[in-house]
């Protein structure tokens, strides 16, 4: 039971199943590995791809903060993780 939780502990934090979390991680890394490749093509051809990294980011970063405004509310008494910030401090 303990190597379930795992596998859909973390998922849940963020609101979603493995199966869920699975897909958004691979696009992710996905979009991530297409804007790398980019950039490091613009690095030695800089009149190529000038915005595709830029792009990538602010979509990838657009699509997280859409997640995670779709995220379930915690329970009160219920500890939020190490690496989340409050909502008021995410901007600083």
């Amino acid at each position: 039971m303990r190597i379930i939780k795992a596998f859909t502990d973390h998922p849940a934090t963020v609101g979603e199943s493995y199966l869920e979390h699975l897909r958004t991680a691979l696009g992710f890394s996905l979009r991530m590995l297409r804007g790398a490749a980019c950039c490091a093509v613009h690095a030695f051809l800089p009149f190529l791809f000038t915005r595709t990294g830029s792009n990538a980011i602010e979509d990838l970063h657009r699509r997280m903060v859409r997640q995670r405004s779709r995220r379930p509310v915690a329970s009160i008494g219920e500890t939020p993780s190490l690496t989340e910030q409050p909502r008021n401090q995410a901007a600083a």
